[in-house]
């Protein structure tokens, strides 16, 4: 495909997988030249969409004056669901869409919040340490063991990834409430759960799991007080995005022993720093933004993404927009 004897370029500002294979084979055969790169700031990222009709991102902050600085782009792709690293508005002023892909890694997340919940509530980490330093016998106190069934867990975010996460817990037969204000109530009873407020979940959930997006309205959603009223034993859960939990006072619960302990999958900032107090914390379970980790979900993530931006170079309704800007929703 050549527009004026110009061979439309794409531009993957950045990228965790170790080549571009997935992306080529789609795009290239097409007349598509892909131009990728690993950018961590804004001039760098200037540089490299300038002339770019197509853009990729996944981590890059596509800010304001970077979306100024794009004179050809007719779409910018985003490799998952979330899309905090992306300034909407500037997008949708500049008339270009913004697109995602709602439906990758479910499972994959679904199962890492389970795996962090079940490592803390079986102490599986802490016991492990301690028999790999050649000692036997509990490694915790015994209150520190707990069975899901005698717990209530409480679902913060109930969109395809907290129903996800709700289902998996049934067959673990415990309590479970989820507070979404966008999701109706019967929709969360039909999924058997029980609906309530942000507030009231807070103060009854033995565990927290954060399913949200990282928006204007959830950046530090879960600050000094909303973990004051946590219960002392509570336990926190993050796959969702760093910024929804405030870190210093997350820090400072923990230290304090307000909170029983947190399993993170991500942090803000990320990386998470050498010298956080989180990395020398025994109650704490860290993993370094991966839940969505797997060969068939990765392959189906970057399918999707080179082939939507096929579509919005062909000037084909686009699935996905997340910016109200010329596409439609699947």
């Amino acid at each position: 495909m050549n527009v004026n004897g110009i061979s439309p370029t794409v531009a993957v500002t950045d990228y965790t997988f170790e080549s571009l294979d997935t992306e080529r084979a789609i795009l290239e055969p097409l007349g598509f030249t892909v131009v990728g790169r690993r950018c961590r700031t804004p001039p760098e990222l200037i540089d490299l969409v300038e002339e770019a009709d197509g853009v990729i991102t996944q981590f890059a902050p596509v800010n304001a004056a970077v979306i100024e600085a794009m004179r050809r782009a007719r779409v910018i792709v985003r490799y998952g669901i979330g899309v905090d690293n992306i300034d909407l508005d500037a997008a949708r002023a500049r008339g270009i869409p913004v697109c995602n892909v709602p439906t990758y890694c479910l499972d994959e997340v679904a199962d890492h919040t389970l795996a962090l919940l079940l490592a803390l509530t079986r102490q599986v980490v802490s016991h492990c340490t301690h028999i790999r330093g050649g000692q036997w016998g509990g490694a915790t106190r015994l209150t520190a063991m707990h069975a899901l069934k005698e717990l209530t867990v409480g679902i913060v975010g109930f969109g395809r990834i907290g129903r996800e996460v709700a289902g998996r817990l049934r067959a673990f037969k415990c309590r479970v409430l989820a507070a979404d204000p966008m999701v109706p109530p019967t929709e969360i009873e039909r999924a058997g759960c029980t609906p309530v407020s942000l507030d009231e979940l807070l103060r009854s959930a033995d565990v927290v799991s954060l399913h949200c997006p990282s928006t204007a309205g959830t950046r530090r959603l879960i600050d000094r007080t909303a973990l004051a009223k946590m219960k002392r034993s509570a336990l926190l859960i993050n796959v969702a995005r760093g910024d929804v939990v405030d870190s210093e006072a997350l820090v400072e619960a923990l230290q304090d022993g307000r909170l029983g302990g947190a399993g993170l999958d991500v942090f803000d900032p990320e990386p998470i720093p050498p010298d956080h107090p989180l990395l020398g914390m025994s109650n704490v379970i860290l993993t370094p933004h991966i839940a969505s980790a797997s060969v068939p979900a990765a392959t189906a993530l970057r399918t999707m993404v080179a082939q939507t931006v096929v579509k919005a170079l062909r000037g084909e309704p686009l699935p996905n927009v997340v910016n109200g800007v010329n596409g439609i929703r699947v």
